[in-house]
């Protein structure tokens, strides 16, 4: 299994902003190898995060690709102060009382 670890400070995010975000989520969930997300905030920081989990480099490689996301990223510097992305392969996950998007 693999992540994409989008991490961003905001700056003020728009309608355009909220449907191409949601033009992306709703193409990742569709991809073949999609295996689910979440989000986190670092409110100390001012962070935010977006996990993608994927069973292969080749999903990941697909949205990446796709055309929302390419727009996304061309126009970010509107709604970001700043980003970056982490991307990861997950050799193992353990623990107890909170169920995992995936299995590996």
């Amino acid at each position: 299994m693999y992540t994409s670890t989008f991490i961003f400070a905001k700056k003020q995010f728009d309608d355009e902003f909220h449907r191409l975000d949601q033009r992306i989520a709703e193409a990742a969930r569709a991809m073949p190898g999609y295996l689910g997300e979440e989000s986190w905030e670092d409110a100390t920081r001012g962070l935010f995060a977006n996990v993608y989990y994927w069973k292969t480099l080749e999903a990941l490689d697909a949205l990446i690709r796709h055309p929302a996301h390419l727009q996304a990223k061309a126009a970010q510097s509107r709604w970001l102060d700043g980003y970056r992305v982490e991307i990861a392969q997950v050799l193992q996950q353990y623990g107890h009382g909170v169920s995992a998007p995936a299995l590996l």
